[in-house]
C-alpha cells in the first residue's frame, strides 16, 4: 500500500503544515531559498537532489506560495524561484531544526547567524541580546562558522563560505562556456 501525502484524519495544524513541507528535501529547498540560492540548476548542484525530486519539490512549493517562480531569461527561458513572505515565515522553524540537529547530532557549528547591524550573534529563537529584539530575517547575516568545509566542490557552498544576509541572491562565478539545463518545471 502506496504512503498517502495528506493527513486526513488528523485535526492539527502541524499535520496540515507537514503535508506541505514534511516531504524529504523540502525543508533544504527552503532553507537554501532562505540562503539566497534561486535557480534550478544551483539547487540541483548544491544539494544533490534527483531532478525529478527537485521538479516536484519546486512545483509543491511554488503552488502553497511558499516560493514565486519569476523569469529572469527570454532566450531560452529560465526561471528562478523567489522565497516569498510566505516561506520566509519559515525561517524560525529551520533555524530550529538546524539548532537541535546541531546538539543532538553534531557539536561542530557549520554557520553562524548574526545581526548585520550590530554583529551580535543570534540567540535560539533568532533574537539578538544587544538590541533586544527578534531579527528580521532580511538583517540576518551568516557566516561560515568554524565547522564548515573551507574547500567544497560546488559553486553555491564555495559562494556561502563569504559573509552574506540571508535572502540576498547567490552570486557565483560560472564558465559561459557550459550550457545551463532548462527548467523542467
Amino acid at each position: 500500500m502506496a504512503l498517502g501525502k495528506d493527513y486526513a484524519t488528523q485535526e492539527c495544524s502541524i499535520a496540515r503544515a507537514l503535508e506541505v513541507v514534511g516531504e524529504r528535501w523540502t525543508l533544504l529547498v527552503i532553507r537554501d531559498a532562505l540562503y539566497g540560492v534561486r535557480r534550478y540548476n544551483d539547487f540541483l548542484g548544491h544539494l544533490g537532489i534527483p531532478r525529478a525530486v527537485l521538479a516536484a519539490r519546486l512545483q509543491t512549493l511554488t503552488a502553497e506560495g511558499i516560493l514565486e517562480k519569476r523569469r529572469y531569461q527570454e532566450s531560452p527561458p529560465r526561471d528562478e524561484y523567489v522565497i516569498t513572505d510566505r516561506g520566509i515565515a519559515l525561517w524560525p522553524t529551520v533555524r530550529s531544526l538546524g539548532l537541535w540537529g546541531r546538539e543532538h547530532f553534531s557539536e561542530t557549528q557549520l554557520r553562524v547567524f548574526r545581526h548585520a547591524t550590530c554583529g551580535t550573534e543570534l540567540g535560539p529563537y533568532g533574537e539578538c541580546s544587544v538590541c533586544g529584539t527578534v531579527v528580521p530575517v532580511p538583517d540576518v547575516e551568516m557566516v561560515p562558522g568554524p565547522g564548515l568545509d573551507p574547500d567544497p566542490a560546488d559553486p553555491i557552498s564555495r559562494a556561502l563560505l563569504k559573509p552574506k544576509r540571508l535572502l540576498e541572491p547567490i552570486a557565483i562565478e560560472t564558465d559561459s562556456a557550459k550550457p545551463v539545463a532548462a527548467d523542467p518545471v
